[in-house]
């Protein structure tokens, strides 16, 4: 579903990341991990092609980063459902409305959004929530319907940039178990995040960004608390 072959990755002309190789298959849960501004959220990017290698290919719900044409890209992101971790909401609209929006402008029949946007909601528990606007909502709240908007689509892949990282510890535990529930209906989700006790709570496959590559680590005790540890360097 997934691969990154021989990568070369820039922001603003500095390498993030050089000779990237990473499979990730059907139905995975994947944590990439790494301090802030470490690269998660470049390599969040160049999945849904808003930044393109500048070496090597990725490949990506049956696109080519090296073919893929400017008109194409719609047609891949409609593929993906995304989950920002500041929400990104339309303050001025609903929830029902959040979600019925993104189904519009993708040219969904009049006749499918309802259902659609109930089923959304269904799956993160907000079904009751459709008339709030998003501000009386807890930040708890609110990422559950941004994950329920991503999903509504029904996308392939979800891709999630540090989706707990202004919510509490507890509440972070919640969104967490949301994403999982999702990959257990074969969906890929990769979450970028920082929050090693998250990913220590929780542990599935992980990929610590060190220097400009990934490598694969477990969770381990340390002195300090928990500390990623390589066992593989994916390049």
């Amino acid at each position: 579903m997934i691969s990154f072959t021989d990568v070369d990755l820039e922001l603003d002309k500095k390498p993030v990341f050089k000779n990237l190789n990473l499979t990730i298959a059907p139905d995975e849960l994947v944590y990439i991990v790494g301090k802030s501004g470490s690269g998660k959220t470049t390599l969040l990017k160049s999945l849904y092609m808003d930044i393109f290698p500048t070496k090597g290919e990725i490949l990506i719900a049956g696109y080519s980063s090296r073919t893929i044409k400017k008109r194409q890209i719609p047609h891949l992101r409609r593929k993906l459902g995304i989950v920002f971790q500041d929400f990104r909401l339309l303050e001025d609209r609903n929830v029902y409305e959040n979600l019925a929006f993104v189904l519009k402008v993708t040219g969904t029949k009049e006749n499918l959004i309802k259902e659609k946007v109930m089923q959304a909601l269904e799956s993160v528990g907000l079904e009751h929530a459709v008339k709030q606007m998003p501000l009386n909502l807890s930040g708890g709240e609110q990422q559950r319907i941004s994950i329920a908007r991503a999903l509504v689509r029904e996308p392939l892949v979800i891709l999630a940039d540090e989706p707990t990282g202004n919510l509490d510890p507890d509440t972070s535990l919640e969104i967490l178990d949301y994403l999982k529930r999702i990959n257990q209906k074969g969906i890929i989700v990769i979450i970028g995040t920082h929050d090693y006790e998250l990913v220590r709570h929780s542990p599935f496959r992980t990929l610590q960004i060190t220097g400009l590559n990934l490598v694969e680590t477990t969770m381990e005790p340390s002195a300090t608390g928990f500390r990623p540890v390589a066992s593989s360097v994916q390049s």
